[in-house]
């Protein structure tokens, strides 16, 4: 049996991945009194005088909202809310596999982001943290930034910042076998939407050299009038020789290569061009900008992928329900640069020996989630907004 058809019938028999389970008994009239009418009143009575009271007394502390509008769900592109379900529904399981955080799924029929926004405003009291998922860019920029604006409790759109952490993890160990710093390196990140914009900011926060950053039309340089503004946001903080060109002129002499864009883009041609023990992420999923097999006929040093069955999978799950709980338990009012490059240092400290084909843990390695609470947790209170 395939695996699309296993997973079919899987689902077929789940009828939805996750449930509501109550952790108040109700079995005796006591039981009613207290978890319901009349003893319900009085913590009522307390969060009405005290917002605050709603962590003490309600599930809030611990709740997030898995949002989306289905526009950009996974590889299958704008499919709907309502299609996206299972892939909500399954990061609901991770938040709980990985991190005893309990989350619930929103799927959002529009398309228009200020009602998006609105909704979300409206119901963000229930929630402890608003992980977004799934999102076009570049709405999902605007949507984060303005939910910031609006919101007191973290907002975290997961496609970008999962995985510019999860990225940022790998390379500090890739880095290191390679004996190379960060701030002397020139990376190609081809993809400029949300991931690839989120990836290369998050690696300027932590002093990278340069940054070449490609969009479908080619390198985004200073002195192009682009039509996207975040194209031209990327343009005046990236590639500081402002060199223009396509993928192939992007990457000669360049130390890393990061994909978050479309399969086969590059060559082992183009791999040869790079800088002595080249890293190459080529995390386009299911299929890479280019094979691993290829990668290192090309002459890389390092590779990773977005997948399992190739060695180091460079995976979000790492990253977003270690970061939540960290930052619900010290009731984090956003998620910052600072935590978010804690996060990567811890996610590439549970690798206590790398090597070029073990730079990340295993997707499966449940620890992880508690290194990154703790660290991103640590971050938030060295902070000045704690």
């Amino acid at each position: 049996m395939s695996i699309k058809k296993e997973a079919l019938l899987k689902h077929e028999e789940w009828r939805g991945k996750i449930e509501v389970i109550s952790r108040a008994p109700i079995q005796t009239a006591e039981d009613l009194t207290l978890a319901y009418t009349p003893g319900v009143a009085e913590p009522c009575l307390e969060i009405h005088k005290n917002p605050e009271n709603a962590y003490k007394y309600t599930r809030r502390g611990n709740l997030v909202a898995v949002i989306t509008d289905g526009t950009a769900v996974l590889g299958l592109g704008d499919i709907g809310g309502l299609a996206g379900m299972p892939v909500m529904e399954g990061k609901c399981c991770l938040f709980k596999a990985f991190a005893d955080v309990d989350a619930f799924p929103i799927c959002i029929k529009s398309k228009d982001t200020d009602e998006i926004i609105r909704t979300v405003e409206l119901i963000s009291d229930s929630f402890g943290g608003i992980n977004l998922e799934d999102i076009a860019a570049p709405r999902c920029f605007e949507i984060e930034r303005k939910l910031k604006e609006k919101l007191d409790i973290p907002i975290f759109h997961d496609d970008q910042h999962g995985t510019a952490v999860v990225t940022a993890a790998a390379l500090i160990n890739a880095l290191k076998l390679a004996e190379k710093k960060i701030e002397n390196i020139t990376a190609v990140i081809s993809g400029a939407g949300a991931a690839g914009a989120a990836v290369a900011k998050l690696l300027i926060s932590m002093g990278i050299g340069d940054i070449i950053l490609l969009n479908s039309a080619g390198i985004l340089s200073r002195g192009k009038a682009y039509t996207n503004d975040a194209y031209t946001e990327m343009a005046s903080v990236t590639n500081r020789k402002n060199i223009t060109g396509g993928l192939a002129d992007a990457l000669k002499g360049a130390d890393v290569f990061i994909g978050v864009s479309k399969p086969n883009l590059v060559t082992r041609e183009m791999v040869s061009t790079m800088a002595d023990k080249a890293i190459v992420f080529a995390m386009s999923n299911p299929v890479p900008e280019i094979m691993p097999d290829e990668a290192k006929a090309g002459g890389a040093f390092i590779v990773g992928t977005g997948r399992s069955d190739f060695p180091n999978q460079i995976n979000n799950v790492f990253v977003f329900p270690g970061i939540f709980k960290g930052a619900l338990s010290v009731r984090a009012k956003d998620i910052t640069e600072e935590m978010k490059i804690a996060a990567a240092y811890a996610i590439a400290d549970m690798v206590k020996n790398p090597v070029p084909d073990y730079i990340i843990p295993k997707a499966t390695d449940k620890a992880v989630a508690d290194a990154v609470a703790k660290a991103t947790a640590e971050a938030y209170k060295k902070s000045n907004t704690y």
